[in-house]
């Protein structure tokens, strides 16, 4: 499932080719994605540029004159910017056709992607309004996390994978970032110090930047006409490494359930 690195590197790899094209088009082939794809998209759009292409989350936005579009990429989607008369392939659902002649296509074989739109604030969407603030913002930092963990009985891992509390932090990356942290997923939120979440915070900066950088010379080119993923991974410590030896001290990395999720740690450097 793409997660936060991988939806900033898709902005930095179509913004340069989208930013300041007037949109000819839309084609929608398949209007019953994660949300029905609005019938009045095509006549709303059609003549407006496209100004600017920012991220919120997973979100990305591609703000017009009029408004702006809400695309999530859901658990298999992908976009590329391909020329417009290249022959479409199964699961190309969506083409947003430029003046350039280029246009931008929406590939999303488990049609759990999204593509809404409003003409109002996008941060007041019902989808977007409740966010907590982005890792690699000034307002994240381990303050933040130690202040809204009071009292909170949930396991850290599942605290940092809270979308309210802070987005993007999806299942790989809170692996990663408490085991560089050297704090066990399972313990409870409200019982980890200032220090500790200091130290947290820090690694899923780390952990979220090595990603994006990773994802700057692996993905896949953003022109290729076959429309693949083809998303990175990162060097992983933990995560997906059962049994495996800790790259730090030896243990073999353990496993557990946690939240419905997988969750991998070592009992000796995490506690």
């Amino acid at each position: 499932m793409p997660e936060l690195p991988e939806v900033e590197t898709t902005l930095r790899g179509i913004a340069p080719w989208v930013c300041g094209q007037r949109i000819t088009s839309i084609v929608v082939r398949q209007r019953q994605l994660r949300y029905p794809v609005p019938r009045t998209l095509a006549a709303t759009l059609d003549g407006t540029r496209i100004e600017s292409v920012t991220r919120r989350a997973k979100y990305l936005l591609l703000h017009t004159q009029r408004g702006t579009l809400i695309l999530h990429l859901g658990m298999s989607g992908s976009l590329r910017v391909l020329d417009a008369e290249v022959p479409v392939q199964k699961h190309d659902h969506i083409d947003i056709v430029l003046d350039n002649g280029k246009c931008l296509r929406l590939r999303d074989p488990r049609r759990f992607g999204a593509l809404l739109w409003t003409s109002a604030d996008p941060a007041r969407h019902r989808l977007l309004r409740d966010l907590g603030p982005e890792p690699l913002s000034a307002a994240f930092s381990g303050e933040y996390l130690c202040e809204h963990a009071r009292g909170r009985r949930v396991a850290v891992k599942t605290y940092i994978m809270d979308s309210r509390i802070v987005v993007g932090i999806g299942n790989i990356y809170a692996n990663e970032a408490l085991f560089l942290a050297g704090i066990r997923p399972q313990r409870a939120a409200g019982r980890v110090s200032l220090q500790r979440y200091q130290q947290l915070a820090s690694a899923i900066k780390a952990v979220l930047n090595q990603a994006i950088a990773e994802g700057g010379t692996t993905l896949r080119d953003f022109t290729a006409s076959d429309g693949r993923p083809g998303y990175f991974r990162i060097r992983l410590n933990v995560y997906d490494r059962a049994g495996e030896p800790c790259p730090n001290c030896g243990e073999p990395i353990s496993q557990m359930r946690l939240g419905q999720r997988s969750t991998f740690y070592c009992k000796r450097c995490q506690r």
